[in-house]
């Protein structure tokens, strides 16, 4: 097949999880031996802190600055297109989608990497910059990050005709054990960009099991912490780290954090991507809790689900033979069910069914 993307990110994993998912779908779906563009704007925040990524055989990464000057090179990519995907965040989504259903791609979907997001947003009745004006409903196909109720959500909300799950994945090739480094070395680490709506969470989970075992080490990695973060002396910051370090980051602690933010958690069946590439690199989890988890891993053998910071010290009183059996078990079931490799090749057989049903469906009536 021959995919023409339009995204948030592929060339910046700063402050996005969008970059590191892509670059591991594309990948994967250049070993099934299919080929794609990738559009990104080019804007400064992402161009002044992209990764050393360089698009695997077959793909092609498209910048551009202004999406009228590209209008007429996208179209023609569009033309010998099997699928066209306009993402979430897309910078341009409204006009980028026109271009796209007005395309002879033979499947057009619109693929919701934020979906509770979306939905809270209009929920609230606000504006989504990122969606058609009308909605979803002339796409071929909506894929969606997220399980659930979200799904006959997109549906009644947003008109979408057909609607399927792509949850997230990872690139086991790179992320894997690695050799620890002594500056990431924790008790308990998390890895994510500062949310306002994960802090209260984050200070439960991590900040006061902090507190209350001040011998031990604690690192939170990411960007955008803002400088009133309740931090104490054994709670240590490292900023923004590129995917490659991920791996060491994982695997220099004795557990790592997952907290969802909130908008996930609520509609549930939301797997952050940390949670499948900390599992990778065989680091024992712990995460916050929300409907669906179990269709990910099975809590208590797989994940260690935390409410509130007593789970959280409970967790860290486990033996090491016990955490690494939780760990070992969450590996396998990550290799086995939750690798880019698979989102690809689920990926195929949606869009395969789709040109399908497209080729079987009777004319429409003059």
């Amino acid at each position: 097949m021959r995919f023409v993307i339009f995204g948030l990110s592929v060339s910046s994993s700063w402050g996005n999880g969008h970059a590191t998912l892509w670059r591991g779908l594309l990948k994967a779906l250049s070993q099934l031996g299919h080929s794609a563009v990738f559009y990104e704007k080019d804007v400064p925040y992402y161009a002044q802190n992209r990764d050393a990524w360089e698009p695997p055989e077959r793909v092609r990464l498209r910048l551009y600055l202004d999406w009228e000057d590209t209008l007429q090179e996208a179209a023609g990519e569009l033309a010998y297109a099997d699928a066209a995907i306009v993402t979430s965040y897309c910078p341009d989504g409204p006009a980028v989608s026109r271009v796209v259903l007005d395309s002879t791609a033979k499947v057009r979907a619109f693929y919701d990497m934020d979906t509770p997001v979306t939905l809270e947003a209009l929920n609230s009745l606000k504006d989504v910059t990122y969606l058609p004006r009308n909605g979803l409903r002339d796409f071929d196909i909506v894929l969606s990050y997220t399980g659930g109720r979200a799904l006959e959500e997109l549906q009644t909300k947003l008109d979408a005709r057909r609607v399927e799950t792509l949850y997230g994945w990872v690139d086991p090739d790179i992320y894997k054990p690695a050799a620890p480094k002594e500056e990431f070395r924790a008790a308990l680490s998390y890895l994510g960009t500062y949310a306002a709506d994960r802090q209260t969470a984050l200070v439960e989970l991590l900040v006061k099991p902090a507190l209350a075992l001040p011998n031990d080490q604690f690192v939170i990695g990411g960007a955008q912490y803002p400088e009133d973060f309740p931090w104490s002396r054994n709670i240590y910051f490292v900023r923004h780290l590129p995917p490659w370090l991920h791996p060491a980051f994982f695997c220099s602690s004795r557990t790592t954090l997952n907290v969802t933010r909130s908008a996930m958690a609520n509609y549930g069946y939301c797997p952050s991507g940390r949670l499948f590439e900390a599992a990778a690199c065989g680091t024992p989890i712990l995460t916050d809790t929300w409907e669906g988890l179990e269709t990910f891993f099975t809590p208590g053998k797989e994940i260690l689900p935390v409410r509130n910071s007593s789970d959280v010290l409970n967790a860290l009183s486990l033996t090491d033979r016990e955490l690494t059996a939780i760990s070992e078990a969450a590996r396998l079931r990550t290799l086995d069910q939750h690798t880019a490799i698979r989102r690809a090749q689920e990926l195929e057989c949606i869009l395969t069914e789709s040109i399908d049903e497209q080729l079987e469906a009777p004319p429409m009536a003059s």
